[in-house]
């Protein structure tokens, strides 16, 4: 696992009724101003665009496999399009790639007047949309379906959105269990080496989309798919990587924002090093108390029922297999970094998750490392007999494109004893995560991520106190950046990565802010 939590301007128009005709927002009543404004014109060959929707076939392997999605249990049937989006949007007259979206139009049944649009995105980054609405739907947005279309979609570069793709099978099965924390100079040069030779694959694989990968573009094409969905503001609702997303578009399209919410919700006041440093405390601190939570139970693993003893145990475990892999029903062993992919993956969820992780990891003391690797392929997208989804190609593309900060192996040596001291189980491997960008084709953006949202609607920005991927303290600084008025705080005291549907206080507010536009009082807590 690369660890998941899934632009620029130029020109000037010659004239303004040239502006008006072209624009995407120039076919609205309230046409939006300042950074959004200052990009060249979207021909209207794509802002008038009109979206034509049939009936969705199975998700490609790209998007994560699986059947066709069923419809909902009123009769509503999924529907697919694709959305036309400018390659480059200093140059929107170029080439164009094609964007995969999924709709559930809302109830007929409902007997409630229809609001719109809610556009869901899942987070990665990398994440499919088309596939990941449908598993959802039925169960947690059930309510929302009432007035709203729920929609989703493909963003640029991933899934059937021109995906980009670096590695077949073999070698994405060879990369991700390749060792991830070196031991010595040997170890890290050959880390090194594979972390470049992954970039060349990137590049010559991925085509034209891998220099235009970046959040501010796939924020852009948000509001192009507003526009195509006839809705004259973005209703949405944004999960992990999702309320970077989210957070873009409010900056760059203030005006636009309509009844938004972010679950789960990423910093954007951290580079590179910080998010790493809050991701390796935030597992620790998960793990710390899945393993307070493993010893009142009777197929915990851990000996003498110590938590602290637990986790000495599972981290001499975990280091036993750089040398010595455990071997698995799947025909391929269990190696150090794909045990932590799996131990971390099961971490984000304090239920199916940490029942799973406490057989994974007695099976792993027994000498089966299959639950652990079936954890580890879990959150990697890989799937027996079809391969994997481009989620892990096209985290490392967006990431890589967003962020400045490149690493080098002297770098994460400096930093080591911070990562170790965050957190004695992912530690390294987090710090040698560090180095994921290095020699990447594409520059980055900028250190940080510019949220400010001056007089846009009210956000609902979300934060669970024991979510590992996004740490608690990151809703505090994301509805601070969006501003006063805008971000409005609401706290989860639990575990996880996610609360709507899971709290039912925070969802009860969530649904009453969607459906009603009640805004909650702001420092909102949910036990």
């Amino acid at each position: 696992m690369r660890t998941p939590h899934s632009s620029r301007t130029a020109v000037a128009v010659a004239s303004l009724a040239v502006l008006a005709a072209a624009t995407v927002t120039a076919c609205d009543p309230d046409p939006d101003a300042g950074t959004a404004s200052a990009i060249p014109p979207v021909p209207a060959a794509l802002s008038d665009q009109k979206l034509d929707w049939a009936a969705c076939a199975a998700p490609s392997t790209a998007q994560g496999g699986g059947d066709r999605p069923e419809k909902l249990p009123d009769g509503t049937a999924w529907q697919c399009s694709t959305m036309k989006v400018p390659l480059d949007y200093e140059h929107p007259a170029g080439g164009t790639i094609d964007l995969a979206l999924i709709r559930a139009t809302a109830s007929r049944d409902s007997g409630h007047e229809r609001l719109g649009s809610l556009v869901f995105n899942f987070g990665g980054p990398g994440g499919s949309g088309v596939s990941t609405l449908p598993l959802f739907a039925e169960d947690d947005y059930a309510k929302l379906h009432e007035r709203y279309d729920l929609v989703s979609f493909d963003p640029r570069g991933v899934g059937d959105s021109a995906g980009v793709k670096c590695l077949d099978t073999k070698a994405m099965d060879a990369w991700q269990a390749a060792d991830t924390t070196p031991d010595d100079a040997a170890e890290r040069k050959t880390y090194a080496g594979g972390v470049a030779a992954y970039a060349r694959s990137c590049e010559s694989n991925s085509g034209a989309v891998l220099d235009h990968m970046g959040t501010e573009e796939a924020a852009r094409d948000l509001d192009l798919m507003r526009h195509a969905l006839g809705d004259k503001k973005l209703n949405y609702f944004g999960i992990s990587y999702g309320t970077q997303l989210g957070g873009v578009y409010a900056h760059l399209f203030p005006e636009n924002v309509g009844r938004t919410v972010f679950d789960a919700v990423v910093d954007p006041t951290n580079n590179v090093l910080a998010n790493g440093l809050g991701q390796a405390k935030g597992f620790q601190g998960a793990f710390e108390n899945f393993a307070d939570d493993c010893v009142k139970h009777e197929e915990c693993p851990f000996d003498g029922k110590d938590p602290a003893r637990g986790e000495k145990d599972i981290i001499a475990l975990v280091k036993s297999l750089d040398a010595k892999p455990l071997p698995t029903e799947f025909g391929r062993p269990l190696t150090q970094s794909l045990a932590l992919d799996g131990i971390a993956a099961a971490l984000y969820d304090s239920d199916m998750g940490w029942n799973m992780l406490r057989a994974g990891l007695a099976a792993a003391e027994e000498g089966d490392g299959s639950l652990l690797l079936f954890l580890s392929d879990g959150i990697n997208e890989r799937t027996d007999g079809e391969g994997y989804s481009n989620l892990s190609d096209a985290f490392t593309a967006v990431s890589c494109a967003d962020y400045t900060d490149r690493f080098g192996t002297d770098d994460v040596l400096q930093h080591l004893s911070e990562y170790r001291k965050a957190s004695p189980v992912f530690g390294d491997w987090m710090a040698w995560e560090l180095l994921q960008c290095t020699g990447w084709p594409v520059a980055g953006h900028a250190p940080t991520v510019d949220v400010a949202a001056d007089g846009a609607d009210p956000v609902l920005v979300i934060g669970n106190t024991g979510d590992p991927a996004t740490p608690y303290e990151g809703a505090r600084k994301m509805a601070d950046g969006l501003g006063k008025g805008v971000g409005v705080r609401l706290t989860v005291d639990g575990e996880g990565h996610g609360t709507y549907g899971v709290n039912g206080c925070l969802t009860t507010m969530v649904d009453a802010y969607l459906l009603d536009g009640t805004v909650p009082e702001n420092d909102t807590t949910c036990s």
